[in-house]
């Protein structure tokens, strides 16, 4: 377990790769998602994000499933995670059978509810109006996660998009802990009290969009544009990605990118074999800090749990 074997270990006990295959997409057919994973699955990547929301489940469950009918592995090598939408919070068990029927998979290894938002309706990448919103109650959504693992649908369950705050507030009343806490990280955005309070409580934290989500609509270039990031890759004769996520997996994070390129997905996987160097990280952890992926769209002052993006995020941001 570690860096050097590419696992962290849960507090389940449970083994989580720390790299992993991102699956958000909205403009891919099913076709080129297959053929995504299959191409990661023969790079070495054992660990596969998905969500209801995302709409890659069937997909990701196709290849997944014609990979263990050719022994290419077998469902116990794999670590796959999906999400309970903003719309399913009042029948997670319901929700994960779902998932797991569009997968073709028996259990996932991890549940996460998605955003702590409930929603009448699903969005997409819309902005919600105000009748879509409901009222929001994470205690009795957990204790429906709660059932999803005491039913052996998941071997783990978590949050996304949790602040520290939110976190301590799940931990007064939870009687399953959060393995995972999967939020926005890089180095443009560290997260250093999150992970703080996460160590603390023994949840692991998983970054989403470790490369700042270039080129999609809901990210950014500044991450992998930045100039000591540069810097840096060319220093070690790396890509800006790889230096990106090394530093993601040096903080004891699993990091998920998202590509659908063969050549870039066999290159992103190429981070267990070299290192940062102090220096590097001093540097890094110097960088003005900021937000790519906001959430603004869950705040309203009428309807939403969140008045303000700062309610939203407790201050975090």
């Amino acid at each position: 377990m570690g860096i050097a074997e590419g696992t962290a270990q849960l507090n389940t006990g449970a083994l989580i790769p720390l790299i992993g295959l991102g699956t958000v997409t909205r403009n891919l057919n099913d076709e080129e998602i297959k053929a995504a994973v299959t191409t990661s699955l023969q790079v070495g990547y054992r660990h596969f994000d998905t969500a209801s929301f995302y709409g890659t489940e069937h997909a990701l469950g196709e290849a997944l499933n014609s990979a263990f009918r050719s022994g290419i592995v077998n469902r116990e090598d794999v670590f796959v995670t999906s999400k309970l939408g903003n719309t399913e919070h009042d029948d997670p068990i319901a929700a994960i059978k779902n998932s797991l029927k569009s997968l073709q998979l028996e259990y996932v290894d991890l549940y996460l509810i998605h955003w702590p938002v409930k929603m009448r309706t699903r969005i997409l990448f819309s902005q919600p109006k105000e009748e879509d919103f409901l009222p929001l109650d994470i205690k009795s959504t957990w204790q429906g996660m709660e059932q999803c693992m005491e039913t052996g649908l998941t071997k783990a369950i978590g949050v996304s998009n949790f602040s520290s705050k939110k976190i301590e507030d799940l931990l007064s009343y939870a009687k399953i802990p959060p393995a995972v806490d999967q939020v926005e990280m890089h180095p443009l955005w560290q997260q250093k009290k999150l992970r703080e309070c996460c160590s603390k409580h023994n949840i692991h934290v998983s970054a989403w969009s470790p490369l700042g989500a270039p080129n999609n609509p809901w990210g950014s270039n500044v991450v992998i544009d930045n100039p000591l990031i540069q810097e840096i890759a060319e220093k070690h004769g790396k890509t800006r990605a790889q230096v990106i996520l090394r530093w993601g997996v040096e903080q004891g994070v699993s990091v998920l990118p998202k590509s659908f390129n063969a050549g870039r997905i066999a290159e992103n996987f190429q981070i267990f074999d070299w290192s940062l160097t102090l220096d590097d990280h001093g540097k890094i952890s110097k960088l003005k800090q900021g937000k790519i992926s906001t959430g603004q769209k869950f705040v309203n002052s009428t309807t939403s749990p969140y008045k303000t993006i700062e309610e939203l995020w407790d201050g975090e941001i």
